[in-house]
């Protein structure tokens, strides 16, 4: 079991990009989408997706390391571009959204997911979001509502 002071949360470099990229695919295989559904380009497509955001969205992502020197979780997080024109001054809605909250298996249940989401909600907050929004994996809902987020209103329809 890993000590709260053996964890260390900081800014990924871009050189991480790949790592972050890895996370998120893995995201997708622990929650049962098979491999046949993801696009084999995923590694090209999440990085440009990645270099897009950081350059037009304010992505920034965020790693937790063990002892310094393994990396064994990730977040990431951006404005969100939404669905529809935003018509909406940024005072009264400039939403973020955090996406590929990550922890190796061997590494979950010690915190380091509330910690990593955590450190993305300081960030979104200081860029001046008013809210933020994520979609949560069954396992990820508990992590999400202890820090304080609620269920929306978004509602989908399988066809």
């Amino acid at each position: 079991m890993l000590i709260e002071g053996q964890i260390n949360i900081r800014e990924a470099t871009p050189q991480e990009d790949s790592l972050i990229a890895k996370h998120f695919y893995q995201m997708w295989q622990d929650i049962g989408v098979p491999d046949d559904a993801i696009n084999p380009n995923w590694l090209e497509i999440t990085l440009q997706f990645i270099e897009q955001a950081r350059r037009d969205l304010f992505y920034k992502a965020f790693v937790a390391e063990v002892n310094g020197a393994v990396v064994v979780g990730s977040a990431s997080c951006q404005l969100y571009s939404g669905l529809n024109p935003n018509v909406f001054i940024p005072e009264y809605r400039k939403y973020g959204y955090i996406w590929c909250v990550y922890v190796e298996p061997a590494y979950r249940r010690q915190g380091i997911a509330k910690q990593l989401t955590s450190t993305t909600v300081n960030y979104l907050k200081a860029v001046g979001c008013t809210r933020v929004v994520l979609n949560a994996s069954p396992s990820g809902k508990p992590v999400y509502e202890q820090l304080g987020f609620s269920s929306s209103n978004a509602m989908h329809l399988d066809l």
